[in-house]
């Protein structure tokens, strides 16, 4: 039973960065499956935030569009740092 006067909580970068975790790795697949180099077009799509650096394969492009170009950043970085 929930107690009423206990306040809930919610993280929505925990969901934010469970969804990155998901979403890179099928942009990154897509890419190099179709030929380029996933790194390179990744870090183009990072820096330009320019959405045909990412193939449409797989539907790669809306599902990197689907990812808020600084809660990216901050994920990379904070993997980076190891921060989690």
């Amino acid at each position: 039973m929930l107690d009423k006067n206990k306040t809930m909580t919610f993280s929505a970068n925990e969901n934010k960065e469970e969804s990155i975790k998901q979403i890179l790795p099928v942009v990154y697949e897509a890419l190099k499956e179709k030929g380029y180099n996933p790194l390179n077009q990744m870090v183009g799509y990072i820096l330009s935030q320019d959405p045909t650096y990412v193939t449409t394969y797989n539907n790669a492009r809306n599902l990197i569009c689907r990812i808020d170009r600084d809660d990216l950043l901050k994920a990379l970085l904070k993997s980076y740092l190891n921060l989690d």
